[in-house]
Order: C-alpha cells, then sequence, then structure tokens
C-alpha cells in the first residue's frame, strides 16, 4: 500500500512552483466563468512574463495591443512552492495592485487578480486567440 501511495503521488499532489513556471503568456481564463463578461475581459486584458523577469500587461483590443504596462517579478518561498512578488513601475493599471493569489492544481496553476473594478480575475498560461 505505502508503495502504491508513492507511486500515484504525481497524480494526487499539487504541483509545486519555482520561479520558472511563472514565464510564459496569460489569458483569462474563460472556462472558470464564461460569458460576455469573461469574453470581454478575454481580449482586453493579458500578460506575459519573461525569462529576465520582466512583465508587460497589455491592455488591448482583440488582436490590437493599445497600452503596455512594464513591471519586473520575484519570487520568495515561504513554504515549498514559490510565490510571485510583481513590482510594477508607475503608473499602473488596477489590475495590477496587488499582487495575484495563486491556486495550484495536480498539473498547473491558474492566478487571481482581485480588481477594484471588475473583483476577481482568472488568469491561466495561454496563447490568446481570436474567439469564434
Amino acid at each position: 500500500m505505502c508503495i502504491l501511495s508513492v507511486i500515484l503521488q504525481p497524480f494526487y499532489t499539487k504541483k509545486v512552483l519555482d520561479k520558472s513556471d511563472y514565464y510564459g503568456e496569460y489569458v483569462i481564463d474563460r472556462n472558470y466563468f464564461s460569458g460576455k463578461q469573461a469574453d470581454w475581459q478575454y481580449n482586453n486584458f493579458r500578460f506575459e512574463i519573461k525569462e529576465n523577469d520582466s512583465l508587460y500587461f497589455y491592455v488591448t483590443d482583440g488582436k490590437e495591443i493599445n497600452e503596455t504596462y512594464k513591471g519586473t517579478i520575484s519570487t520568495i518561498s515561504p513554504y515549498e512552492s514559490a510565490r510571485i512578488m510583481i513590482e510594477m513601475g508607475k503608473p499602473t493599471h488596477h489590475i495590477l495592485e496587488t499582487n495575484p493569489t495563486i491556486y495550484r492544481e495536480i498539473w498547473s496553476f491558474f492566478m487571481v487578480f482581485n480588481s477594484p473594478k471588475f473583483h476577481n480575475m482568472y488568469f491561466r498560461k495561454g496563447k490568446w486567440e481570436e474567439i469564434e
């Protein structure tokens, strides 16, 4: 029984994050909450974190990028999994006024930003694609 639990552990243990896991492109997770509001957020906000620890937050209109806000990231590891800390230049966008809450899943994770205008906004790694 003990050997079986060790073998199956990757299938039920949440992902342990390190700094490199945060690198990539992020879009609104429309599967978490669907509908017109999620589609609007998806078409208007996205960001990317590059390997040089820079963050680029884009205010968009579909494909077209209207504004870019720049910042940097760092991580702290008070526990087993690294937590992201965001430092934005001024002025910044209201979505990025606070650090996100990270929700780890077995194979992935998502970030929730608490926007004063839109409340919780769910971002997940992924490439932006036009909504059909």
